[in-house]
This record gives structure tokens, sequence and C-alpha cells, in this order.
């Protein structure tokens, strides 16, 4: 090899950047080594990209999509940089940044800490929430200036740690402010994600030149006691109960909870527990108004507290997430967000299994398309 097949082989003359990474990648630094840019050499820059060259730690010139020729005509800002005042005829060194600017979506934040809040019916309460976000690059050199700095490759894990306490922040400030009761918070979450949107989306503008373009909340969980006490209003609720606010009235939640107590009671069968539902209501209404009529007489004493629901636990993306209802759990997994080897805890049980292996969650995994299990035959796990 001559001296010019050398000379010519060290020179760079395409310049072009081809994402193999699934769209995880938003910065990348073209690798150049000790190589130097041929003059005239190509630059292509592919729709959703945008690349900026980079000399001695000041940004120069900006490209977006097309195709280009390097030469002083339109590399002005390096040519000026570089000294070039007759103009540009030899190979260049330069730092090439390619910068990504497609929607990168199913990005995840969530509170590590579960956030304490004023409910007007609960008094103070802890809750959790979780969910996606969607973000892209707007302004090339302020994401280089301001994130990425001398990076040769920064990706959506880097950009996740700077994200996640503003969201975190975010989240605290717009669930403390608004005020929603914890009853409310499931029919809220789109109001609630358009205000974290706006506070985050404001900050990382002006500063990092990103732009955020959706932010969803799925699931906000609150402690297993709250869940308890929803469910009771809920039940006194269905039975027509008017003492569903902030202090339930005493007479009204002792007559529920006779009646329901008395429909307890007696044989099985869709029709008996019915009949013997009803007869209790009425029963504990005839009760109660006696015990209106003559106060005199002594209540009662109150019978034990309902059975109430399994609430389960599940492990996701490496976070505690739960308590969850036996209905809350369904629909995470028709969404696929618990699979059947998805780690699931309850209270009794001795340690984390696997969903699919635990007998009351097993329904939910069983495939639709087939017979039942052989009798004493444990369902196939899902694939």
């Amino acid at each position: 090899m001559g001296f010019f097949d050398k000379l010519k082989g060290e020179l760079v003359d395409i310049v072009e950047w081809v994402d193999d990474t699934n769209g995880q990648t938003l910065v990348w630094r073209f690798p150049r080594w000790q190589n130097e840019i041929k003059n005239g050499a190509q630059l292509t820059v592919r729709p959703g990209q945008t690349v900026v060259f980079v000399d001695q730690g000041r940004v120069a010139d900006v490209f977006t999509e097309g195709m280009y020729q390097l030469t002083t005509a339109n590399i002005p800002l390096l040519s000026t940089l570089k000294g070039w005042k007759h103009g540009f005829n030899s190979p260049f060194k330069s730092e090439v940044y390619f910068v990504s600017t497609k929607v990168i979506a199913g990005l995840k934040w969530g509170t590590p800490q579960p956030l304490m809040m004023r409910d007007p019916d609960f008094g103070v309460v802890r809750v959790g929430a979780f969910g996606t976000y969607s973000v892209r690059c707007t302004d090339a050199k302020a994401l280089l200036t301001q994130l990425v700095g001398t990076d040769g490759h920064y990706d959506t894990e880097a950009l996740g740690q700077v994200m996640r306490s503003l969201m975190q922040q975010a989240i605290a400030e717009v669930i403390g402010q608004s005020k929603i009761a914890a009853l409310d918070l499931i029919g809220n979450y789109g109001r609630l994600a358009d205000e974290i949107k706006a506070k985050v989306r404001t900050q990382i503008d002006d500063e990092y030149g990103l732009d955020l373009t959706s932010v969803q909340v799925v699931n906000i969980n609150v402690p297993e006691s709250v869940q308890k006490a929803m469910d009771q209003r809920a039940s006194m609720g269905a039975l027509g109960s008017s003492s569903l606010g902030p202090a339930p009235n005493l007479a009204a939640f002792q007559q529920f909870q006779m009646g329901n107590s008395m429909g307890n009671m007696g044989g099985d069968g869709g029709a008996g527990v019915g009949m013997n539902m009803g007869m209790g209501v009425a029963l504990a209404s005839q009760m109660m108004h006696q015990q209106q009529q003559s106060p005199a007489v002594m209540a009662p004493p109150p019978p034990p507290p309902l059975p109430q629901a399994a609430q389960w636990y599940v492990g996701i993306n490496g976070q505690n997430v739960g308590p969850l209802a036996v209905e809350v759990f369904r629909q995470f997994v028709q969404t696929g967000q618990i699979r059947g080897d998805t780690l699931a805890w309850t209270s009794g049980q001795p340690s984390w299994l696997p969903a699919a292996q635990v007998p009351a969650l097993q329904q939910f995994f069983l495939s639709t398309g087939g017979p039942p299990p052989l009798p004493g035959m444990p369902p196939p796990l899902p694939k």
C-alpha cells in the first residue's frame, strides 16, 4: 500500500448512523477515532435524526434531515471556528453527534416510597403510583449542552435517571394539591396525568430541549386498611344507605352490619341467600325502628367484622405493587401487566409465588381454547 493509499484510508468520506438499538438511543457520537473527515465527505441525516458538529467543546453547525456534501458552503460556523479564511481544502477533525428526534415511548415512572396525602374521608393516607411516559428531543443543542456533555452514547436508561426525579416531584405536588378523595382517584387518572405532564414539560423544554409528549397513570394504590373501608362503604351504598359522607351515620351503619350478618345465616344456594339477605335487612330495619321508638332498650352488641376479600401484592419491574383487589388483578392480567410468572403474595401465604401457581389466581391464566385440567392435576403454566 502506497503512502497516498494509506492517507486515503485514514480519511472518513461517509458520515451516517443507522440506529440498531430499537429506538433506545437518544444521542450517538460518530466513531471517528483518529480519522479525519474528508473534504467533500457525504453526510446522511435520516428521518428522525439531527446532526450536530462540535469543535473543541463548542457547538457549531446543525443539520436536519437530508443528504449533504461537507464544504465551507454548508458548515460556515465550523469553518469560522477552524479559521479557514482562504477556503476549505484540507481534511478536518470534529466531533459529530447524531441526535434522535423520534418519540421514545414506553418509558416508566413510579413512586419508590408511598406519598402522604390528606383525604377528606379517611384522614392522612399513603398512596403509591406508577405509569408510563413518552419524550422526544426538540432542541439538539440544548440536549448536548445540558445533559449529554462528552458522552459518546446517551440512551433511555441515562435519560430515565434524570426524568425519574422530575416525575416523582411532580407527582407528589399534583396529588397533594389535587385534594381528590381516595375514593375518586381512579376516576381522575386522566386529569392527574395532564397536570403531571404540564409541570414536567415546562421544565425539560426550557432546560434540556425535550418535549414530554404524553403521560399515563396506570395505577394509584392505597393501603389495605383504606381499601377495606372503601369496600365496606361500597357495600352500604349498594343497599341504598345514605351515610356515604365523611362521617357515616352510626344507626345506618349498625343496620347495615346487622342485615348483612343475618343475611349470611341459613342454607346455601342463590335463592336462599337472597331471601335470607332480604329478611335480614328487613328485620334489621325493624329492630332499628324499635330502638328509635324505645330508646331505653339496650341495643344488641354488634356482630363480628365481615371477612374481607383477599388483597394481592405483585412484583412489577422490581417494585412491590399493591394491594390489588381481585378485580384489579384480573384487569392487570388482561392488559399484560401481570403474567403467569409474575410473583404474587397475599396475607397468610408463606412466600412469594408465581401468580399462575397460586390456586386462587390460576383461573386468570387458564387457556380458553381447550378442556379443563384433569381432576387432581394442576393446571399448566402459561407459555
